[in-house]
């Protein structure tokens, strides 16, 4: 197994294990972007443009990033309220009432 498909394999672990994890945000995910693009960069100038193993590399780059804006989407936004609920618990407009 050559070093690309290796990373390849990694990489698909990581795009696995991600899907389970709710602070994947935490995770490094721009490092591995970044590792990503310099490893395709390079395997790419060693085998060429138009090889199969450019064009694995390059997808693992893509399936990175599609990884990382899924992540961004579903990541649930605060409203204004929940912020300022959040810095002034004690405010009249954040009390919550059992009904």
């Amino acid at each position: 197994m050559n070093k690309l498909e290796i990373a390849y394999y990694k990489t698909k672990n990581i795009v696995k294990n991600l899907d389970h994890m709710e602070s994947a945000v935490s995770f490094d995910i721009e490092q591995a972007i970044t590792e990503a693009i310099a490893q395709a960069r390079a395997t790419c100038k060693e085998k060429g443009n138009h090889s199969s193993d450019c064009a694995v590399a390059w997808e693992i780059v893509e399936e990175l990033q599609l990884q990382k804006f899924q992540q961004l989407m579903t990541t649930k936004r605060k409203t204004a309220l929940e912020m300022y609920c959040e810095a002034h618990p004690e405010a009249v407009e954040c009390r919550i009432y059992d009904v």
